[in-house]
C-alpha cells in the first residue's frame, strides 16, 4: 500500500546505516521528533471530529488483553467524556513534542545551555521549562522557572517568544508561549535546522472531504448549500 510505503519512508532514517549498525543519537532523536509531530496532527484531527460530532466513539463489545477483560460499558465514552479527552490528547501530544524535542538538543548538542548558538540555548530552555511545566502537574500544569532564568527573553526568532518575566508559579496559559501551533513550529525548527533533517518530504495529501477554517478554538466549516435552499 502506497500509505505503508509513505509511512516507513518518513519515520526512517535520512542516513543509511550498515547492516547491524545502531542508529546514532540524531537519527533516533529525528524519529521520535517526526513520530511526535505526526501525533499532535492526529490529535489534532481527532478533537477536531470530536468536536463536529464525526467521529465515531465505537469501542469492543468485549476487549481481553493479557489476563483482563473489558465490556463495552466499561469503556465507553459519552460526548462530553469524548469532548474533555479529545482537548487533553491534543494538549498531551503538544507536550510530547517539546519532549521529544528536548532530549534530541540533549544528545546533539554538548552545553545546549551556553551553545554559542542562541537559536541553541532558546530551543534548549523553552522546551526544558515547557516539559517542566507539565511534568509536575499534567492536568494542571504551572511554570517552575529556575532562578537563572527568570525575567528573561527566550526566543527563536520567527518561531516562538518565551518571556519568563512575573512566570515563576503561575498557571501555564498558551498565550505566554504562543499555543500550539508555535510548539509545532518549534519543533519542525530544531528538527530540520539545528538537527538538518533531510527526510524526503511526504505525497501530496488529498483536501478533506469537510472543509473547515480554525482561529483558536473557533472552529468554521464551509458549507454548499445554506438552510433553506
Amino acid at each position: 500500500m502506497d500509505g505503508g510505503r509513505s509511512r516507513r519512508s518518513f519515520f526512517s532514517p535520512s542516513v543509511q546505516q550498515p547492516p547491524g549498525h545502531p542508529l546514532d543519537g540524531r537519527e533516533t532523536h529525528l524519529l521520535h521528533i517526526r513520530a511526535a509531530e505526526a501525533q499532535f496532527r492526529l490529535a489534532t484531527a481527532v478533537r477536531l471530529a470530536v468536536t463536529m460530532e464525526r467521529q465515531p466513539l465505537d469501542l469492543p463489545l468485549q476487549w481481553s488483553h493479557g489476563h483482563h477483560a473489558v465490556t463495552y460499558a466499561e469503556i465507553a465514552l459519552s460526548k462530553d467524556e469524548a469532548d474533555f479527552a479529545a482537548w487533553t490528547l491534543q494538549r498531551s501530544a503538544t507536550l510530547l513534542m517539546a519532549s521529544s524535542a528536548l532530549e534530541a538538543i540533549k544528545i546533539v548538542f554538548p552545553n545546549p545551555k551556553t551553545h554559542a548558538d542562541p537559536n541553541v540555548v532558546a530551543a534548549y530552555q523553552i522546551t526544558r521549562m515547557i516539559r517542566i511545566a507539565f511534568a509536575h502537574k499534567p492536568f494542571d500544569p504551572g511554570w517552575r522557572i529556575d532562578p537563572d532564568c527568570r525575567d528573561r527573553r527566550f526566543e527563536v526568532p520567527g518561531v516562538l517568544l518565551l518571556d519568563t518575566t512575573n512566570l515563576d508559579g503561575k498557571p501555564f496559559d498558551w498565550r505566554h508561549y504562543g499555543g500550539p501551533l508555535s510548539l509545532l513550529r518549534l519543533s519542525r525548527f530544531v528538527r530540520l535546522i539545528l538537527l538538518g533533517d533531510t527526510t524526503p518530504p511526504e505525497k501530496v495529501i488529498p483536501l478533506p472531504a469537510e472543509v473547515y477554517y480554525q482561529q483558536g478554538d473557533l472552529i468554521l466549516r464551509r458549507v454548499r448549500d445554506l438552510p433553506g435552499e
